[in-house]
């Protein structure tokens, strides 16, 4: 009783930090898009932060879940992607492209920097690290510079991908982009053998968002 009772809690902290993780990404890229010139996000209902509509069954309930239970290294999942039309961008289409790919990181930065000021009142307010709280919003801070920089990842078809993808020439950039049937096992290689180059940077922008906030340590 008492490993699904913690299992229960972890849930109970994670599950709100992980939901605007994954969804306000997606809401960042539906944002940036329209604001180039792409109505496609707003036709499909995605220029929204509600979370509801970005959620997916499968990668935002079943599959994080599953890595919770299992005690997978990395709490995994998405929201439903964004569709977007390049070519309804105005002016620099490549320019709009890597905007477009940066905001949803730039978003998980956002909600790591809200996540980190709830943290730092709550504390302040003489909360401790028992408090549920406190717990939930340390991990927002951490979810969401996990996201960051896992989606920055420089392999299709992250958005990490998609920027490198718009500096190559042509023939090079339509090569590289047909790596991404193959990312998801890519991606899981690098989890599993060499997690460093995600838990690294992770760590240090944690640590660089708590400090720039001003959370007492």
């Amino acid at each position: 009783m008492e490993y699904f009772a913690d299992k229960f809690y972890l849930i109970s902290i994670m599950a709100l930090p992980f939901l605007l993780a994954v969804t306000l990404h997606e809401a960042g890229h539906a944002f940036a898009a329209n604001a180039f010139g792409d109505p496609t996000p707003k036709n499909d209902g995605r220029l929204s932060l509600d979370p509801l509509v970005h959620m997916d069954l499968v990668g935002t309930v079943i599959i994080p879940l599953f890595a919770v239970l299992t005690g997978f290294p990395f709490l995994i999942g998405y929201a439903k992607p964004v569709i977007i039309q390049p070519g309804n961008f105005k002016g620099n289409r490549k320019k709009a492209m890597v905007l477009v790919a940066l905001a949803g990181p730039a978003g998980n930065v956002i909600v790591a920097v809200f996540c980190a000021l709830v943290l730092k009142y709550a504390i302040s307010a003489g909360g401790s690290g028992e408090d549920w709280l406190i717990n939930a919003m340390y991990y927002g801070v951490f979810m969401n510079c996990l996201f960051m920089v896992f989606n920055l990842l420089p392999i299709p078809p992250l958005d990490g991908g998609a920027v490198v993808e718009q500096f190559l020439p042509y023939e090079a950039a339509q090569k590289y982009r047909s790596i991404a049937p193959y990312g998801f096992f890519i991606l899981i290689g690098i989890i599993m053998l060499a997690s460093s180059i995600i838990t690294v940077p992770t760590q240090f922008m944690t640590g660089l968002v708590v400090w720039a906030v001003g959370v007492p340590i």
